[in-house]
């Protein structure tokens, strides 16, 4: 790796996995693979559900911001990524350091809240059929969506503005392989306790009180259907939540594993690929949840490929 000891040189070095170079072969091609995957289904939900009439409801709308908000918060992340595997440039500019972590910040809390909000959809659409269209009218789930863009990324802004307002005295090695709040706080030379203390009080905020929120929820829920006497009816109620609660155990525990768990040097690698698993690998299975465990997104994608054909 070039040497970067130069006065004039203001980035950072994501040393990610670079004690590895076997990996970091096999990592580039892995992660290309997710990555156009992770576009075209994330491209192909938001597509399904502006064409499809059928999907024109309130839980598609929050699924087509979900998947927006996925291609989004990976492509904050692993191209610049991708560029560090493929050569022994490690390097990221000052500003493209800034611009990751706010962006992925403020995507990664967007979508705490996002998950929340559906939930609540879902305990409408199960617990209040009757009145679900008047509960979730199309400005109350606008508005519903746009508070949870807006907390994300005002909460991002002044995270972010925190963590660089640290000094580093020369520090620039990052220990990760993008520009994240924890490895960064480790290249502070002076006593960070008030950031841990702002950063765990915000990360409980954009964390628990979504998970608070899709656990009363799913309380709710859960209460309704067992009143279900037909089998047949708990299947079709549980199905139409099955494919979020999957979403919502995969990110959030993922994440909560990642910023809660005690600091040691020996988890630092670990903490590595649990963070691939949430910013890569969760945003490219999103869509094939949804697609495979739902029979409308099937049904619209079975009708467009049909269409397609008769086109030709």
């Amino acid at each position: 790796m070039e040497e970067r000891n130069e006065s004039s040189f203001t980035g950072f070095i994501l040393l990610g996995f670079s004690d590895r170079l076997q990996l970091e072969l096999v990592l580039f091609v892995v992660l290309l693979i997710f990555y156009i995957f992770t576009l075209l289904g994330n491209t192909t939900i938001i597509a399904l559900s502006y064409l499809d009439p059928r999907l024109h409801t309130p839980m598609y709308f929050f699924l087509s911001n979900l998947s927006f908000l996925d291609m989004c918060y990976t492509t904050s992340i692993v191209p610049q990524f991708l560029f560090n595997l493929s050569g022994a440039d490690k390097s990221i500019s000052f500003g493209g350091c800034v611009v990751q972590m706010y962006m992925s910040l403020a995507l990664g809390g967007v979508e705490c809240i996002l998950l929340g909000v559906m939930a609540f959809d879902r305990y409408a659409a199960v617990c209040r059929p009757l009145h679900y269209t008047v509960i979730m009218h199309p400005r109350l789930c606008a508005l519903m969506a746009s508070a949870s863009w807006i907390t994300g990324f005002a909460n991002s802004l002044l995270q972010t503005m925190l963590v660089f307002l640290l000094p580093r005295c020369g520090r620039s090695k990052l220990d990760h392989f993008f520009c994240e709040i924890p490895p960064f706080l480790k290249l502070a030379c002076v006593d960070i306790t008030v950031n841990v203390y702002a950063s765990f009080f915000a990360s409980v905020i954009m964390l628990f009180t979504p998970v608070s929120l899709i656990m009363f929820s799913y309380g709710r829920i859960v209460r309704a259907v067992l009143r279900i006497k037909s089998t047949a009816g708990q299947r079709k109620a549980f199905g139409t939540c099955g494919s979020h609660l999957t979403v919502v155990s995969l990110f959030f525990g993922t994440a909560m594993y990642v910023y809660y768990q005690p600091s040691s040097n020996n988890s630092q690698d670990q903490d590595k690929f649990m963070s691939l698993f949430y910013t890569v690998i969760i945003p490219m299975t999103n869509p094939l949840i949804y697609t495979l465990r739902n029979r409308d997104v099937k049904g619209a994608m079975k009708k467009a490929l049909c269409k397609d054909s008769d086109s030709r």
